[in-house]
Formats: C-alpha cells, structure tokens, sequence
C-alpha cells in the first residue's frame, strides 16, 4: 500500500526541515570558505569578491529563472537547483583533495552556484504560496528565517570545532550529505496539480515579453513602486554590513577564528529568536511597521553600534540585534508581496524585484572593501581595523535614515491597504 504524500501546511513544513539541514552545511562550508580566503589574502576585498560572484548570477539570471519557474513544475525547478548547488560543492572538495584549489576556482564556482541559486528563490516562494493558506504567509516567512537563523548559530561553531579535525573537505563531505536529506524531503511531497500552466513562448519576442512582465507588473502598481524604491535605496548601505562584519572582527582579535564563530553564532541566535517570534506571532497587524521598524533597528542597534564597538561582547550584542530584526523586514515585506501578486505570477514577478532590489545590494558587497580599503583609510589616516568600523558606523546610519523616510512617503504607508484589497478579491 501506498504511503500518502503529504499537501498542506504538513508538507511545507517537511520541506521546510529538509531545507534548513542543508542550510546548515551549506553554512559551514561558507565559513570554511572564509577561513580559507582570509589565511591566503588577508584582505575583506578578496572576501567581498567571493560573496560578489555568488550572488551576481543569481540576481542577473532571475528574471528569466522566474519565467520558467511560472511555467516549470515547483517540485522540479527545486530539486534541480539543489542539485546544481551541490555539485559546485562537489568539484570544490575534488580540487581541495588533489592540492588544486586556487582562489579563482573559489571565485568560479561561486558564480555556478549562485546560478542555480536564481531558480531557487522563485521557485521556493511560489511553492510556499501554493501549498499554504494566505493568514499563513507571514508565519512561513517566520519559519524560513527560523531555519537560516538556526544553520548560522550552529555552522560556525561546529564548523570551528571541526576545521581541526576533519579539515574543510571533511566539511564539504557533511555539506554534501545534507544535500541527500533536502532532496529525499522534496521527493515525499506532492505538490498542487498545475493544469493552468502555460506553454513557454517560442518566440525571441515572446520570451522577452515574458521575462519583462515582473517588471512591468511592479512599476504599474505605486505601492510595489514605491516599496522596491525603499529597499533599492536601503540594501546599498545593508550590504556593507553585512559583508564587512567577517573582515573587521579578524582584524580587531588578530584573525581569531574562534571569536568570529561567537560573534557570528550569537548574532544567528537573534535571527532565530526573531524568525520565531515572528513564525508564532505573525507579525504585526500593520506589515509595513515590520518592515520600517525593523529596518531602523537593524540599521542602527545592528549596524552602526558593530561599527563603534571595540569588544566581542559589544560586537556580539550588535551582530544579535541586526540578525533580530532581518525576519521582520524580510518576512513582512514577503508576505505583503504574497498577498498582493497573483500566485502564478509570482516567479516572475519575484525575480523582478529581486533584480531591481538587490542589483544595490551586489553594488555593496562588491564595494564594501574597496570602500573601506581604499576610500575611509585614507580619509581618516587609520587602518588596523578602524577603517572597517567607520565605514560600519556611517553604513548603519545611512540605512537607518532611508527606512525613516519610508515613513514620509503614502504609497508606501499604504501598502498594506493595497494587500487587504487584493486578498478580497
């Protein structure tokens, strides 16, 4: 007899289990990663490029992933770019066995990766729409930062405690068993029939027109207009955060692997609280709050007080309020964009915010260093890790003010109405 196939809210949660064990490995093999490139370069430069290219193609490649993701299965489109993930994994840990791995095989299979990359986020959102009740939008956003917060407390404390023993193949090899997991969950769900799918247009014109509909679809409704605006405004100044946070502890404890672990567990531990909190919760009854109150705080307890802070308590406490506040900006905004956009039209839709959202945020990470490196040194006379802080502290406070402003603008006040009507019709 055959064993039923779990639908629902049972099966996103199944899923959900899958993903956040491989979240798990891919983040410590992200932060061997880290180690790796920090011993040979020593510079946030090299680690800005490495987390430049994998997250480039996954923002170029979006539009046209979500057009096929409308149109492809959710189970496949998944499946496949997990697979694409882990045999990026699997040449590395080959290079790394023979004695072959060079920087540029790190900066090259990061863009391989980060292609598949481009499928996955459309395809995980639009299946996440089809597969649970609209009331539970907000709280699935809960669970999904939940099981990236929890993989980043626990990645760099075991992968700190392993590095020693097992070496970063030993790493790469769990990474890759947790890819099985994630794949045999994804195997056990069904997913909704989707009998309205449309066949891809055969046409250079069509598929252009096709690929072009996310983007026309948002300029032509204000709220969405506006709501992109704020974050392509606002992920500039996040990136910088976020990717010179690595660079400045090892430069403050003399590249003390183990202080970085902490930091990075215990900001982790924030977002878990946050995810959960807001996973129970749901979030605040007016989204946008989640968004602008949330942004502020990462902004400015998150990033600007990591840029004054001299110690790894106070590094720590600031890292624990900027991963806090991360779930509430990103699962309120997800959910209103849920709420708003027509669940088959949502990959390529998605992808279209995602291009016009984080083309800033690539700008950022890809700049962070440089801009530390070559403009605040040599602004202030100071390097030694100071540079780095600076560029933290006016990063935080630029952001800080963008998430404000949002607050002056109606089209973005009003986002939520505009949700509520959708969901009524």
């Amino acid at each position: 007899m055959k064993t039923p196939r779990l639908t629902g809210m049972r099966a996103f949660t199944t899923i959900w289990l899958g993903q956040m064990v491989s979240l798990l490995g891919s983040a410590m093999t992200w932060f061997a990663f880290t180690i790796w490139v920090w011993q040979k370069t020593g510079q946030a430069s090299s680690l800005a490029i490495v987390s430049t290219l994998a997250f480039l193609p996954s923002i170029l490649f979006m539009p046209i992933a979500g057009t096929f993701v409308d149109k492809w299965q959710h189970k496949t489109t998944l499946i496949l770019s997990d697979f694409g993930s882990a045999a990026a994994t699997l040449i590395v840990l080959l290079l790394y066995r023979t004695d072959n791995l060079a920087l540029w095989h790190i900066y090259s299979l990061s863009l391989f990766a980060g292609f598949f990359t481009a499928f996955q986020y459309p395809a995980y959102i639009a299946a996440t729409t089809v597969l649970v009740p609209r009331e539970d939008y907000a709280r699935t956003q809960g669970m999904i930062g939940l099981a990236q917060a929890s993989s980043s407390i626990f990645a760099p404390m075991i992968a700190a405690a392993l590095l020693p023993a097992i070496g970063m193949s030993g790493i790469m090899t769990i990474d890759l068993l947790t890819f099985l997991i994630a794949f045999s969950t994804l195997l056990w769900i069904k997913f909704p029939p989707r009998a309205d799918l449309e066949t891809a247009p055969t046409t250079q014109a069509g598929f252009t027109r096709e690929v072009s509909f996310g983007f026309r679809y948002i300029f032509s409704n204000p709220n969405l207009r506006a709501l992109t605006i704020l974050f392509i405004a606002a992920n500039f100044f996040i990136a910088i955060g976020a990717t010179l946070l690595a660079p400045t502890i090892l430069s403050h404890t003399a590249n003390d692997e183990r202080s970085l672990a902490t930091i990075l567990s215990i900001g982790a531990i924030g977002g878990l609280i946050g995810g959960g909190l807001l996973s129970v919760w749901g979030g605040p009854k007016q989204r946008v709050n989640g968004i602008l109150l949330g942004g502020v705080g990462a902004c400015l307890i998150g990033i600007s007080l990591f840029g004054l802070a001299g110690s790894v308590l106070v590094w720590a406490i600031a890292s624990f309020f900027f991963s806090f506040f991360e779930p509430f900006v990103e699962g309120s905004n997800t959910a209103i964009w849920q709420s708003t956009v027509d669940a088959n039209l949502q990959g390529r839709v998605f992808s279209a915010r995602q291009l016009l959202t984080q083309i800033p945020y690539l700008i950022g990470m890809a700049g962070s260093g440089w801009l530390a490196e070559l403009g605040m040194a040599k602004l202030t006379g100071t390097q030694n890790g100071i540079h780095l802080s600076m560029t933290l502290l006016l990063a935080g406070i630029a952001g800080a003010i963008i998430f404000i402003l949002g607050y002056f603008t109606p089209a973005i006040r009003r986002t939520d109405n505009n949700a509520v009507n959708q969901e009524a019709t």
